[in-house]
């Protein structure tokens, strides 16, 4: 195990000096320059095939590396393994948005599906990964620059043809405190998420492509004028709220569903916020014959 001490300013370090001492296994190494700096110098450091991430404060159960150990050992074209969370606040933050994010994240299992979500949130916990070494190695490691490194790691993992998996076994307790710096830290603002989905996107499709986008609400709109600031056409917005057809929005009109098969040579969008309008979204357009729809939030 390494453990890397990235200027601790507490007992971390004589704690981390008696674990080597007892534990030849504990390996203790020196870090500077923040998180992902850290992230990076410790997978370089590591000798292991596999890596597993993990925060001080989270408690993983007992069996999770070797249950992650043995899928991955198991299935060898798999390259990042999560397992399923549970929200550990001790009572003192509450976050209902996190839970509602951790309900979501533990719906998501298999590859199809993680990949089908990957424009909505990011898909995985990131303290609850096991990555190949090689992949990460591959990948070029952690990008150090102002946004959420696990997110952007996932996405490129994505766009370079790797696959994913979760275990459906509840693994690790993520503890949230009113300091974690997903609360706290720019860097994990939720318009740098955003600002990566939108990268992703306009990376993955061709640059002449027109976007049809399924939802008039904030989520609609604020895509739609993202991608046109950005050079893409939004060809029209798609509602079942009879008060919208007929309106336009920046530009486009806003049209029923049925008329949505008139636009099948276009990207479709989800972008709606709850999963189960996404899912009768992509069934709607399965049923006329559309087959790009990417959901997105």
């Amino acid at each position: 195990m390494i453990a890397l001490d990235d200027g601790s300013r507490d007992a971390s370090a004589a704690i981390l000096a008696r674990a080597a001492a007892g534990d030849r296994r504990v390996r203790v190494i020196p870090g500077g320059g923040g998180l992902v700096a850290a992230l990076n110098v410790a997978a370089e450091a590591a000798k292991g095939e596999l890596l597993a991430r993990m925060d001080a404060d989270d408690v993983a159960s007992p069996e999770r590396f070797a249950r992650q150990v043995a899928r991955l050992d198991g299935e060898r074209a798999l390259d990042v393994l999560g397992c399923r969370v549970a929200v550990r606040d001790d009572g003192a933050a509450g976050n209902a948005g996190m839970r509602a994010y951790v309900d979501w994240s533990n719906t998501l299992l298999t590859h199809e599906a993680i990949a089908a979500d990957m424009l909505v949130e990011s898909p995985l916990v990131h303290p609850s990964v096991m990555i190949r070494a090689a992949t990460l190695r591959r990948l070029g490691g952690y990008r150090d620059f102002p946004g959420p490194e696990d997110y952007d790691l996932w996405l490129r993992s994505l766009a370079a043809g790797c696959r994913f998996g979760k275990l459906p076994e509840i693994l690790l307790q993520w503890r949230d405190t009113p300091g974690r710096l997903s609360r706290t830290d720019p860097r994990y603002a939720a318009e740098r998420f955003f600002d990566l989905k939108v990268e992703s996107f306009l990376r993955g499709t061709p640059a002449g492509e027109a976007v049809v986008v399924w939802g008039a609400g904030p989520i609609g709109k604020s895509w739609a004028r993202e991608l046109m600031v950005r050079g893409r056409v939004v060809r029209a917005f798609v509602e079942v709220d009879p008060r919208r057809i007929g309106q336009t929005v920046h530009g486009a009109p806003v049209v029923g569903v049925a008329t949505a098969a008139a636009y099948r040579c276009d990207v479709h969008l989800a972008a709606v916020g709850l999963p189960d309008a996404r899912r009768r979204i992509r069934e709607a357009a399965a049923a006329l014959g559309i087959e790009r729809v990417v959901a997105v939030a």
